[in-house]
């Protein structure tokens, strides 16, 4: 991709974490002292409980008025300020890239999560990955203008997201059309283990899931290369949709039982407007600013 359109997927990306950013509000993080509430105490204006004083304790979080009144003393605790850890991984599978509108969409949810999650100041980790395939791309080398990542050459197809380390109680993004022939539960399970918070990113093209195929018919698989011909009428072509309307049904009930969330992201609307009507009803993205 050229200089220019990079830097117009950036700055499209920039413009809609302007207004929209990685939802984080319901949920108490762990992390590096930052601005967002905390899962432990700390000192913080945010009042969360009280405790009996222990020799040690900073005598400038003693309750003075509860002191006078009932002679003991006592210890106000507040609710800790971290910096939540967030683990990016975008897939960078061929199915991924191989249509030039599917590929920028791709790309603009990768930068506006990288730029949503560095807006708050996150302890941002970025990952590509394709089969087994797994590159830890520093974040200032992913934020270079010129930087763009590389389609990985494995002809494997599922994601090893065993072998990324999530750390706990990480938000673990991911950014995959899941297009894999394999059961969704083994990989929601990696995004929520150890306390991981899974959030999914799932573009698509309106023609992958109601393709107007018709006649005889050369078909690629682009994970592959190979290809074959195929001769498509009309009942081939609705089991082949009911099939991925099966596949979509499975992940998105596995998503709800592993409490992940997960918005499919159409490739043909602009980012903000995708985000708008997929991703905020899905709890994936909140408003602010």
């Amino acid at each position: 991709m050229t200089p220019d359109a990079l830097s117009a997927l950036r700055l499209d990306a920039r413009k809609c974490a302007g207004h929209l950013r990685l939802s984080l509000r319901e949920r108490s993080w762990q992390g590096t002292q930052g601005n967002w509430a905390g899962a432990g105490t700390g000192s913080s204006i945010d009042f969360q409980d009280h405790r009996p004083y222990m020799p040690g304790d900073d005598p400038r979080y003693i309750d003075w008025a509860a002191y006078a009144r009932s002679g003991q003393t006592i210890m106000k605790l507040y609710r800790e300020e971290v910096s939540p850890r967030v683990d990016l991984v975008l897939d960078v599978s061929r199915s991924m890239f191989f249509d030039p509108a599917k590929a920028e969409q791709n790309l603009r949810l990768f930068f506006f999560c990288m730029e949503s999650a560095l807006s708050i100041a996150a302890a941002l980790k970025v990952f590509v990955i394709r089969g087994s395939e797994l590159q830890l791309i520093p974040v200032e080398q992913a934020m270079d203008p010129a930087w763009e990542p590389e389609t990985a050459q494995s002809t494997e197809t599922i994601p090893g997201l065993e072998q990324i380390p999530f750390r706990p109680n990480s938000m673990r993004l991911l950014i995959s059309d899941l297009l894999y022939d394999v059961p969704p539960d083994p990989l929601l399970s990696v995004l929520t283990a150890q306390k991981g918070n899974g959030v999914i990113f799932a573009p698509f093209l309106e023609k992958e899931q109601n393709p107007d195929w018709s006649g005889n018919m050369e078909l690629l698989d682009c994970e592959t290369g190979r290809s074959r011909r195929q001769r498509v009428d009309g009942g081939l072509l609705q089991r082949y949709r009911m099939a991925y309307a099966r596949h979509l049904q499975s992940w998105q009930e596995s998503s709800r039982r592993y409490q992940v969330r997960m918005s499919r992201i159409p490739s043909e609307k602009d980012l903000a407007t995708a985000l708008e009507s997929e991703g905020l009803p899905q709890g994936v993205v909140e408003t602010w600013g």
